[in-house]
This record gives C-alpha cells, sequence and structure tokens, in this order.
C-alpha cells in the first residue's frame, strides 16, 4: 500500500541466504530518525508502531517511548545519518533523491548544544560507550538512568559502583517487565551488587519501560535509541543526543520523575530474599549476556 502510493522502502539488514552464510545475523539497525524538509528531526526510542499493539502477547503492558525534537544543525547530522543508512542498502548515493533531498546548512534555533553520535558497525567500536563512560564518570551529585535492558559490562558496573561511591546520587530506572524472560533475568543477575553500593533501582509498573535517557546533575542528557547493554554498545547500529542544556536535562529530567512515580524501589534485603532457583536462573542468564 505504501509503495503504490509512491513510499520509498527498504528492509535493513534483511535475512537472506547470502547473509546467512557470508555474513553475521545479529547485526540489527536500531535507529529511531525521523527528518522533515531538512529542517525538523526526531529521534529517541519510539518505533513506528502502536505501543498499545505491540507485543502484546508477551503481557507486558503499553510501551512507554519518548521522542525529542530539535530544529537548527543538529538535524543535519541527524539526516547525513540517516542518508548513510540508506546507501548502507541501497548501494545508491543520495543524488538520486533529486529535489527531495534538502540538505542545507541550518543555522542555530536555540542555546543548546547538541553533538548526535551515531554507532555501529564502521564506525569506532568503543565511541558510545566511551561517551556514557565519560558522562557516569563526569556526575558530580545526581545521575540518573533510563533503560529497558540493563546488561552492562565491567567498564559500565565500575562506573555506576565508582560514582555512587564518591557519593553521587544514582538511580537506575528498568521496567518491571522488559519484554523477554531471559533478558530479565540476565538483567536482574546485577541487581544485587548495584544495591550493595547504594544505588536506587527503581521498577517501572506503567508498562513496558521503552524511553532511553540519562541525566547528569541536571545539566547534561543523553538521549537516542542506545540500551545499556552491550549489544547496543558493540553490535547495534545506534544514534544517540548528548545535549549540554539545562533546559532539555530538566524536561528529561522531569519525564524520568513522571516514571519513578509509577515505580516501586527495590531494598537490598527484599532482593535477597528472592527464591534460591530464581538466583540461580539470574546467574544462568548472565552467562549469556553478551549475546543477549
Amino acid at each position: 500500500l505504501l509503495k503504490k502510493a509512491g513510499v520509498k522502502i527498504v528492509t535493513v539488514l534483511d535475512v537472506g541466504v547470502v547473509r546467512a552464510v557470508f555474513e553475521r545475523l545479529d547485526l540489527r539497525n536500531h535507529r529511531k530518525i525521523v527528518v522533515i524538509d531538512g529542517e525538523i528531526g526526531y529521534a529517541g526510542s519510539q518505533n513506528l508502531a502502536d505501543p498499545r499493539l505491540f507485543k502484546q502477547d508477551e503481557d507486558v503492558g503499553e510501551w512507554v517511548d519518548a521522542m525529542a525534537r530539535m530544529t537548527g544543525p543538529a538535524v543535519e547530522a541527524l539526516q547525513l545519518t540517516l542518508l548513510g543508512d540508506w546507501e548502507f542498502e541501497t548501494f545508491e548515493g543520495v543524488e538520486h533523491m533529486g529535489e527531495q533531498l534538502d540538505l542545507r546548512r541550518n543555522r542555530p534555533t536555540g542555546d543548546a548544544v547538541v553533538q548526535v553520535v551515531p554507532s555501529g558497525p564502521g564506525l569506532p567500536q568503543s565511541a558510545i560507550q566511551e561517551l556514557i563512560l565519560t558522562a557516569i564518570y563526569g556526575a558530580q551529585r545526581e545521575l540518573v538512568l533510563t533503560t529497558p535492558y540493563f546488561i552492562p559490562d565491567d567498564a559500565m558496573m565500575k562506573a555506576l559502583v565508582s560514582a555512587s561511591g564518591r557519593g553521587v546520587d544514582v538511580t537506575l530506572v528498568v521496567p518491571f517487565k522488559p519484554d523477554g524472560h531471559l533478558v530479565k533475568l540476565a538483567s536482574q543477575a546485577y541487581f544485587e551488587e548495584l544495591l550493595e553500593q547504594g544505588i536506587k533501582i527503581a521498577q517501572y509498573r506503567g508498562g513496558l519501560l521503552h524511553t532511553k535517557a540519562i541525566t547528569v546533575d541536571g545539566e547534561v542528557a543523553m538521549f537516542g535509541s542506545v540500551n545499556l547493554d552491550m549489544r547496543s554498545f558493540y553490535l547495534n547500529f545506534e544514534v544517540s543526543l548528548l545535549v549540554y542544556s539545562g533546559a532539555f536535562t530538566g524536561d528529561v529530567r522531569a519525564l524520568q520523575d513522571r516514571y519513578l512515580k509509577s515505580s516501586r524501589l527495590l531494598t537490598l534485603e527484599g532482593w535477597r530474599a528472592r527464591p534460591m532457583l530464581l538466583k540461580l536462573l539470574q546467574q544462568l542468564a548472565q552467562l549469556l549476556s553478551p549475546l543477549l
């Protein structure tokens, strides 16, 4: 129907016979980007799916997402990322788009400083991880992390523990019911160590929290498609916004507060009292963390 209407559609990283034999099957383009007339851009966590209906057979509730709208020079960087994805799949230059392509130099429209950071195969492998680690190590007062999937590597665990150890108020907000039992178990395997180090863990009860956001000291925000897991760090094609703006960070922090109001905080005593069988399953799932 869309093609008949003139919409150009390309399948990203299609799984075919050639790819199954000669290429990796676990790569995924996880970016969510919209660019309108080269002047307005959107990036964040939301897929083109009705959140009330998407994956409802998994009994996770309505998906809860967030997108950031932007104008100015950041839109150009966002569009270049999108066009790079198109060329990667079609092997076509962007020239064929003709008048439909409007890649312009946009003038600043506000006070925020925005870095658009694409990551994935073919780009510096550790770029997004180093960016997140820098944000965590740079925190002085407060660090709030929102992610649907929390499967950290050793470097991230050390960074979070270090932040809490130097007096930073660290809060991790995750969904109570993520979409995937194995992912949930693997994620929970890290909770006890975090709680022991004074890190707060809030489980969101209002649906499947899918927003990916980090706020640092109310001044800097990271926002986009990156989960706090090894797949996002090393395998997926992702895009993140690093925003230096008290106003934008305040908006994201207010959104995180809304999530926290619909969440329950875990306690170390209560978490340690979970059934022994559950602990065993979490430890087994943790062994598969690099593959999830």
